[in-house]
């Protein structure tokens, strides 16, 4: 199985949760084969927003969400 990624962000309720405000607006950056992917698009993501404290990117490890058997 590949270890897929998923980035995405948007504006949080408060900067130190992840409480997004309005789902309709989440801002999906992409799906990533590996993890250096992922965090290469994130990092980008982040710093066009690195100015607004109420904007958040994440990286979601799905293949860990779809097998958490596999650890």
């Amino acid at each position: 199985m590949s270890k897929i990624h998923l980035v995405f962000g948007g504006r949080v309720k408060d900067p130190r949760g992840l409480d997004f405000e309005d789902l309709g607006q989440i801002d999906v950056v992409g799906f990533f084969a590996d993890y250096k992917a992922a965090e290469k698009a994130w990092r980008g993501a982040a710093q066009r927003t690195v100015d607004d404290a109420e904007m958040k990117y994440v990286v979601v490890h799905l293949h860990k969400l779809l097998e958490p058997e596999l650890g």
